[in-house]
């Protein structure tokens, strides 16, 4: 079954999720507010996509960090961030049952999903 990691509260994962029902896919939900993001999860998000794709810089989240916390970011750095902060993370984040994952949405994205 795939897995749409998301925080309720975005529109683009509203979008996301509708695409989904749309096309008949089932699929289970994981919001990284109210289920959690433990550093096992992150580490298998990361296993599937580099940390430079899914740390969100543009969020308001980032924008609302010391400017401490946004200089000198390394990888270890950006783990501690992000598991501190799990809107870090740019969403929706669509894993596959190949285990591959898919980062954002735009209309068209799941058109070759099969449900």
């Amino acid at each position: 079954m795939l897995t749409l990691y998301v925080i309720k509260n975005c529109d683009t994962c509203r979008k996301a999720r509708k695409a989904l029902d749309h096309k008949g896919i089932p699929f289970k939900v994981h919001d990284l507010r109210e289920d959690g993001l433990s550093a096992a999860l992150l580490e298998h998000i990361l296993h599937r996509v580099p940390l430079v794709k899914v740390l969100n810089t543009r969020s308001t989240t980032w924008r609302e960090l010391p400017e401490e916390d946004k200089q000198d970011v390394d990888a270890n750095k950006a783990r501690r961030l992000i598991l501190a902060n799990p809107t870090l993370l740019k969403r929706p984040l669509l894993e596959t049952n190949e285990g591959e994952i898919l980062i954002g949405y735009r209309d068209g994205d799941y058109d070759k999903l099969q449900g």
